[in-house]
């Protein structure tokens, strides 16, 4: 490697061309990333559109396979497009990735459904998320390298960090998009099909974005090497079959990337999930949450890009992976005081016993929600982990179905294989049962008021003996008169119950429905959540504002844009993108809620360690001189 050289930077401020370049570059990952979030907002709106034909459980598997197959094809998008970007250059391929984004997001917006097209809407569906993760995979190694080559040296952590934003910026833009087009529409039209509004609105973004680029000229680092014939024939062959080369994408992985993208991840992601989906806070109050945490800390990526000039680019990276490490635990505990207390409170004074046979509970790794999880105890510790209630796991006779303990009260599971056609109904009972035993023992549980058709009312009283019914006054009390046809169709009563019946008698009866977890919107304190939010992001910005310089600074510029992007693909595609499911199913097998955090903090340890031993400081580096 060459010395460090400012190259005569000094001291100049950003010319004209930088300014446009910084802009053009950013601009087009923020849309990129805008097009990118928006699925996975959206899952349950497309799932209902493309997998109609299937119940809500399993269109809405089928919609997290197609949003995973976005990350997990990312690295190989870093393979085509980089090797394309050594090979053609940075300016034409990053224009490319942009031009399949944008038109594949578009597409999403304007393909019929499953009901139109059948088996082939949901097949191109696929089809273009997979284009989508191709495009995500070549466009971020190529901006990043681009603006980096046309920085001065002593300022290319600030000029980078812009790109940096983008994926944030991009997150809050798809946030705010689609919180303004629920609001205009209103929820049923949105549903209906308003959710593709946002997609077709990034057909705009695309061409502004084009244009601004088509007017940018190639990098002068990549202009001199290809002046100077020096270019690389076969970047991926040299960028990973040469072990000097392969070293350096091995130290960017494991000593910066996994550990970026973990927190990353955490602060963002897992954030968003842990709010709705484990305390329970109802959606659009964490999407404005988060929107106001990113608005607050978006800045904080160009100010440790600009710090990372100063003082390096290792201190700040590793600084905010110690944070992480040291932090999570009180942090991710005082979320959940913030933002449910009446749930933090249950799970101070309640915990769950699971007695189960040996060998009768299995780890719940499920990244995209395929796996079915049939033995008495999966199905459990299944609902006590979606629950977000703590329980312990103890060993119980071989041969013998799991119970759950809640207090003084014994309820016992089921093996749904056993079950066979009466395991819907067992599963009905055992969720009755845990949910009406919560709510006694003090969880946050409400419950919604029950249809009741004529014909089931009997057997409703005898299944919910807690609701002390009498079947002579409630038949007597109010009542609504519907066509059994119209019973059948809502699954309110089943064809041979309607059986020679023109209309039946449907009563409403209060606080009989099904059990939610709720947290109070009342006792959610907005202000102490979305500071913890901020210092989440916070360390985002830490370790991600100058990520980028430093793994451009990394690699010569005849493979750079091949060497950084699969490394800094694999780490978040993978390491972040399978987070998490890999959070849920450990805090699912250990009962904690807070037990998956065990996973960013190992990663992120793990980078750590390796980045302050083997991670050569890069600050300053004169991109031309790098071999």
């Amino acid at each position: 490697m060459a010395t460090t050289s400012v190259a005569g930077a000094a001291s100049r401020g950003m010319t004209r061309e930088e300014k446009k370049v910084i802009f053009a570059s950013s601009l087009g990952t923020v849309f990129e990333w805008y097009d990118f979030y928006l699925y996975g907002s959206l899952a349950a709106f497309i799932g209902a559109a493309f997998f109609s034909e299937y119940p809500e459980a399993t269109r809405n598997i089928f919609a997290l396979l197609a949003f995973a197959a976005g990350f997990l094809v990312r690295p190989f998008g870093a393979l085509v497009f980089g090797r394309i970007g050594d090979l053609v250059g940075r300016k034409y391929t990053f224009l490319v990735t942009i031009l399949i984004m944008g038109l594949s997001t578009f597409l999403v917006g304007i393909l019929p459904g499953s009901g139109s097209w059948g088996i082939a809407a949901p097949i191109i569906l696929i089809a273009l998320r997979m284009l989508q993760g191709l495009a995500l995979g070549g466009e971020y190694g190529g901006a990043a390298t681009y603006v980096a080559e046309h920085a001065p040296n002593n300022r290319r952590g600030y000029y980078t960090s812009w790109i940096q934003t983008t994926a944030t910026l991009g997150l809050f833009l798809s946030l705010v998009v689609i919180l303004i087009v629920q609001n205009w529409l209103g929820k049923d039209a949105f549903a209906a099909w308003g959710w593709r509004v946002p997609f077709i609105l990034s057909f705009v973004l695309l061409g502004v974005s084009v244009w601004i680029r088509l007017s940018l000229s190639e990098s002068p680092a990549f202009k001199k090497m290809k002046e100077e014939g020096k270019g690389s024939k076969a970047p991926l062959s040299e960028a990973f079959g040469q072990w000097k080369n392969a070293r350096i994408a091995l130290l960017a992985l494991f000593g910066l990337t996994a550990g970026q993208a973990v927190v990353w991840y955490s602060g963002q992601f897992y954030a968003l999930f842990f709010l709705q989906n484990v305390l329970k806070v109802d959606g659009q109050s964490v999407n404005i949450m988060i929107a106001i945490a990113l608005l607050l800390g978006t800045g904080f990526f160009v100010f440790f890009g600009w710090l990372s000039d100063k003082i390096g680019r290792k201190p700040i990276i590793m600084a905010g992976l110690a944070l992480a490490i040291l932090t999570y635990f009180p942090l991710f505990k005082a979320l959940t005081h913030a933002a449910n207390p009446a749930l933090a409170q249950a799970e101070a004074t309640v915990r769950a016993t699971v007695t189960a046979a040996p060998g009768d509970c299995t780890f719940q790794f499920n990244p995209v929600g395929t796996a079915k999880f049939n033995n008495s105890c999966d199905i459990a510790t299944s609902f006590l982990s979606r629950s977000s209630v703590p329980y312990e796991v103890v060993a119980g006779p071989a041969g013998q179905p799991a119970t759950v303990k809640i207090g003084d009260t014994v309820i016992p599971s089921y093996d749904a294989v056993a079950a066979g056609a009466d395991a819907a109904a067992k599963g009905a009972v055992l969720t009755h049962d845990l949910n009406l035993a919560l709510q006694k023992a003090g969880f946050p549980l409400v419950r919604a008021p029950a249809k009741v058709a004529d014909a089931k009312l009997d057997g409703f009283i005898k299944a919910n003996p807690e609701l002390n019914l009498d079947a002579a006054a409630v038949r007597a009390g109010e009542k609504t008169v519907t066509p059994v046809a119209d019973l059948v169709k809502a699954k309110l009563i089943t064809p041979e119950q309607a059986a020679g019946a023109t209309d039946m008698a449907v009563y409403t009866v209060p606080n009989g429905g099904l059990f939610t977890m709720v947290a109070d919107p009342k006792a959610v304190n907005w202000p102490v959540t979305i500071g913890i939010l901020f210092i989440l992001v916070l360390y985002v910005t830490m370790v991600y504002g100058p990520i980028a310089a430093i793994l451009v600074e990394m690699f010569p510029t005849r493979i750079r844009y091949t060497g950084m992007s699969l490394p800094y693909h694999i780490g978040n595609g993978w390491f972040g993108g399978l987070l998490p499911a890999t959070v849920f199913a450990m805090s699912a097998a250990k009962g904690d809620i807070y037990y998956g955090l065990w996973y960013p903090i190992i990663i992120a340890a793990m980078t750590l360690v390796i980045g302050l031993i083997f991670v050569r400081e890069t600050k300053g580096e004169d991109l031309h001189d790098i071999k």
